[in-house]
């Protein structure tokens, strides 16, 4: 089968993979995994989708490094291929999708049934594809452990991204009230043709001066939720809009610095601090998860959420691919197409 094999750290983003500068190459004839469980299922996937964390193995920077030489990929759709003879969720043909730890960057993937999902017939699978990781991250986040309500204020950092989009389209489900950050004009159009409530524009206005002004007008006390998958200097900023009682959601750090949230400001404004590492929550409450993917999927095919692809490449262009997340290019979700068939493998 064709795979992306990672055989070195490295920048996938400088050369085309197979290059000798490349870490990663396509191979043309690894071999299909086999079913190793009576339980397990054989998916051929139909796309999979680039998050900043495959990038970040790649690089040898992420918080879990895996032996070399592996596949990367996280989330995908496809069509069952093979099951287990104790399989009894699925049957052959069947549209799935899932996420996993490794191994989603190839034409085939094998993973226990518990951890597939049936793709709801009015889903796109492209779409389903993008939506385990990016919104599970943001739905977990924001439904589970922020508990946001109708008539809260949410500040979302890093609003065009792909955990940035499922956030603002996550909070206008649950009635909140939602400011969105983000650089230039292409995705502060998005974003206000997304219904978002206030629009920042980091390239020609002040965080702080523009939310308080937002604030100010609607007659509201401050942010009751902030959601940063950002980190850095935009971090320290925003705390300065914050609530007393308010929540704060550390998603991840795509400024490339770690920000300094200070204890005493938390204890005295009664704060509550939200790490979240959404990938543990498959050891430690795996139902967590389960539940948050089906009541994505259900909102998904009832046109309560919708996923913004931004581009969709072939293995073979999987430096541009990971370029356009190393150059926050993407608005949206950037995804990898590998059913030949459907004529998705080159760039939208």
């Amino acid at each position: 089968m064709e795979a992306l094999v990672c055989r070195k750290l490295g920048d996938p983003t400088a050369t085309k993979p197979g290059s000798p500068e490349s870490p990663v190459e396509v191979s043309k004839t690894h071999p299909i995994p086999p079913l190793k469980s009576d339980t397990a299922v054989r998916v051929r996937v139909t796309a999979t989708s680039l998050n900043y964390a495959n990038y970040l193995q790649i690089l040898g920077k992420y918080q879990e490094k895996p032996a070399l030489p592996f596949i990367p990929g996280s989330d995908y759709s496809g069509i069952v291929d093979a099951i287990g003879p104790a399989v009894t969720k699925f049957r052959v043909g069947d549209r799935v999708c899932s996420f996993a730890d490794l191994g989603s960057f190839a034409q085939f993937i094998v993973a226990d049934q518990s951890s597939m999902f049936l793709v709801p017939e009015r889903c796109d699978m492209v779409d389903a594809a993008a939506l385990p990781v990016a919104f599970g991250t943001s739905h977990v986040a924001l439904v589970h452990r922020a508990r946001l309500t109708s008539g809260q204020v949410l500040l979302v950092l890093g609003a065009a991204g792909g955990v940035g989009l499922a956030a603002v389209q996550i909070g206008k489900v649950c009635g909140a009230i939602v400011i969105a950050v983000a650089r230039g004009t292409e995705k502060i159009q998005l974003l206000k043709s997304m219904g978002v409530d206030h629009v920042v524009d980091l390239g020609t206005e002040n965080v702080i001066s523009s939310v308080k002004e937002f604030i100010k007008t609607r007659k509201l006390k401050g942010v009751d939720v902030l959601y940063d998958p950002v980190g850095g200097k935009l971090t320290k900023e925003s705390m300065k809009v914050l609530n007393w009682g308010a929540q704060i959601l550390v998603i991840g750090f795509a400024s490339g610095e770690v920000p300094l949230i200070p204890a005493n400001i938390a204890l005295v404004k009664n704060w509550t601090v939200h790490g979240l590492y959404w990938g543990s929550y498959r050891i430690h409450q795996p139902s967590v998860l389960e539940d948050s993917i089906k009541e994505l999927l259900s909102w998904l095919s009832r046109g309560l959420i919708t996923i913004h692809i931004s581009h969709t490449y072939s293995l073979s262009q999987a430096n541009l691919a990971f370029g356009d997340l190393k150059d926050r290019k993407a608005i949206g979700k950037v995804m990898i197409a590998l059913d030949h068939k459907t004529g998705l493998s080159s760039k939208l």
